[in-house]
């Protein structure tokens, strides 16, 4: 893999976080899966069943899912797996590799802008990623970065949380009760709590994504997943 740069923002992801990430993600979020699945199916869908495609995956550390679940349903495609944390993409190239996909999966332990601007990628995913970048010039950096990459007309599937969590009270109450529907103590669930609080700044509204996507060079987005805080979308390179 190659090194991550020196400015990378990965630290949050430690060995630690990301050893217990499959469980905690899946928790935070419900219906983790099924938006993955969708994601697949939507740039199938959109790029066209049986042909070949590269597809970028940027911050794609954790559980790989993005390649577990498109790498099956759509056998001609090849994957560049991108992410600045090291144990999160060791944990997703493992899991790729127990899959039996790792011929098809490129990883590189880096950011998005380190990639060559050439225009190579046919779609693109950004899932779970967007909330754990500070402010709104890193949020647009990152976008530009993967538009740089992408053909005209190329798909990209963007997932993550919306709202700043405090705004919305009612939807951290539900998260505490997912948690302790799963047997987490009251204490547990604060201190679990914290850590998806811990360094997050998620986009203030689904307006504030359009205009992110806009300003990046990409259409209005689709709609095609919600669950309390997350939601996913599709759009595409203008």
């Amino acid at each position: 893999m190659n090194r991550p740069p020196s400015n990378s923002s990965a630290g949050k992801f430690d060995t630690d976080r990301a050893g217990e990430y499959a469980v905690q993600s899946r928790i935070a979020l419900a219906g983790y899966d099924a938006c993955h699945e969708l994601a697949a199916c939507l740039l199938a869908a959109d790029l066209g069943p049986g042909r070949q495609a590269h597809v970028l995956v940027a911050g794609a550390g954790g559980t790989g899912q993005e390649m577990l679940c498109a790498a099956p349903l759509e056998p001609l495609w090849h994957f560049t797996a991108v992410d600045p944390s090291e144990p999160m993409l060791e944990l997703a190239m493992a899991a790729v590799g127990q899959a039996g996909l790792a011929s098809r999966v490129t990883p590189v332990l880096g950011e998005i802008g380190t990639l060559p601007e050439e225009r190579i990628y046919d779609a693109a995913t950004l899932i779970g990623v967007l909330h754990h970048l500070p402010g709104e010039a890193a949020k647009l950096a990152i976008l530009r970065d993967i538009a740089g990459r992408l053909k005209t007309g190329a798909p990209l599937i963007l997932a993550g949380n919306r709202h700043p969590y405090e705004s919305r009270p009612l939807f951290l109450a539900a998260w505490g009760e997912r948690w302790r529907m799963h047997g987490a103590s009251p204490s547990e669930i604060e201190a679990k709590l914290g850590k998806i609080r811990q360094g997050a700044d998620p986009p203030d509204s689904e307006r504030a994504i359009c205009d992110l996507l806009a300003a990046s060079a990409f259409e209005p987005p689709q709609l095609f997943f919600s669950s309390l805080f997350w939601g996913g979308w599709i759009t595409h390179r203008l």
